[in-house]
């Protein structure tokens, strides 16, 4: 059974992203593989405090977490981080170094990219067809109206940290059995933010960001399919430290129209007739996308048939010209006949021959007659 994330950590429910990130680096430290060699447990505790590291440092996740918990989160479609190889996480966490020069060959930790976005919208077959702008409702992590997104409290100002001058980043000296190393890495003192907050914002806790509900326009283009996805970079979350914003990702799904299928481009229609319709011919009402129109049934149809209505289909997604309506033919036979109709079928079949049917010659048809 998972621990707790907090307990993980060691750290309160009200603690703040540089606490956070502060109290993961000294244990990841203390409990690293490479240091503890002998415990075989060595490897699956770094990966417990990395996913409760990367669980709680991110706004989102820490907000599912705390309301719902584990469930929470797997409903919410947030990754299952201990599943990810070892080595990446190493890389994610610890790509500017820990016991040498980035171990890994990374660099630094600049500003933090914001998280991704994605929001569920539903659009008739007709709204596909001609495009429609949709306004959509999500929530997103946006820079703190009471601070300005410092995380000091409204009046007072952050303070350069004295450890790193500023910087975010210390350098100190480790000492191996193969020598000196010079390590670069994120200040203890500050968390890699490169400022102290004596007194945080009591709206956003210090981190400087929120969790905030917002709405957008979003063009749907015409021709759009079900399951297709609109991507509107820098539109979601603020990133940290002036980092750039995530991406929302509009997930579109179109619903069924009852009547017309759609195959690609192309849409496809049903058309139920009767045999004598079929027989003899007839005119039908369908339904297109702009209404209904008439077809034309041609004499002698048989079952399966299709008929190609063209440019009355789906108009092409960021191109030019629209798809096909493709009519497919649906013969029903009568099941209950009357004695006179029985009757009246059967001096049917009397009068007819096989030149009625015109049946196509099959490929047996076909070589029998090349040889006889």
């Amino acid at each position: 059974m998972k621990r707790d994330y907090y307990e993980v950590l060691g750290v309160t429910r009200d603690a703040g992203g540089a606490e956070i990130k502060k109290a993961f680096r000294a244990l990841a430290r203390d409990i690293h593989p490479d240091v503890n060699k002998n415990d075989p447990d060595a490897e699956s505790k770094f990966k417990e405090a990395a996913e409760a590291y990367e669980c709680l440092s991110n706004p989102e996740s820490r907000a599912t977490y705390d309301r719902y918990g584990f469930e929470g989160l797997k409903r919410g479609g947030f990754q299952d981080f201990s599943q990810f190889p070892f080595e990446d996480i190493l890389r994610s966490f610890f790509g500017e170094g820990i016991f040498g020069e980035d171990i890994f060959g990374g660099g630094g930790g600049g500003p933090a990219r914001g998280g991704d976005v994605a929001v569920a919208v539903e659009i008739s077959l007709e709204e596909a067809a001609s495009g429609v702008t949709r306004e959509v409702e999500f929530e997103a992590v946006a820079a703190c109206d009471d601070c300005e997104g410092s995380g000091a409290a409204p009046g007072t100002e952050k303070h350069q940290c004295p450890a790193c001058k500023g910087s975010g980043q210390v350098r100190t000296v480790a000492r191996t059995a193969f020598g000196q190393f010079m390590q670069t890495g994120a200040c203890r003192s500050c968390g890699g933010d490169g400022s102290i907050i004596e007194t945080p914002c009591g709206a956003c806790r210090g981190r400087g960001r929120v969790i905030t509900g917002r709405k957008l326009q979003v063009d749907m283009p015409a021709g759009i399919a079900d399951g297709q996805s609109i991507r509107l970079s820098g539109k979601a979350s603020v990133g940290e430290r002036g980092g750039p914003a995530g991406d929302l990702y509009v997930q579109v799904s179109v619903t069924e129209h009852g009547q017309l299928g759609r195959d690609g481009d192309d849409l496809v229609y049903h058309l139920t007739i009767t045999m004598v319709e079929a027989a003899v011919g007839t005119t039908v009402t369908i339904p297109v996308l702009e209404g209904e129109e008439e077809l034309e049934v041609k004499p002698g149809t048989q079952f399966g048939e299709v008929r190609v209505i063209k440019g009355r289909g789906m108009p092409l997604l960021r191109g030019r010209g629209r798809g096909d309506l493709k009519v497919i033919m649906d013969i029903i036979i009568p099941r209950n006949l009357t004695g006179e109709q029985k009757d009246l079928l059967k001096q049917f079949a009397e009068t007819t021959t096989e030149k009625n049917y015109n049946r196509e010659e099959g490929l047996f048809d076909k070589i029998r007659a090349a040889f006889s």
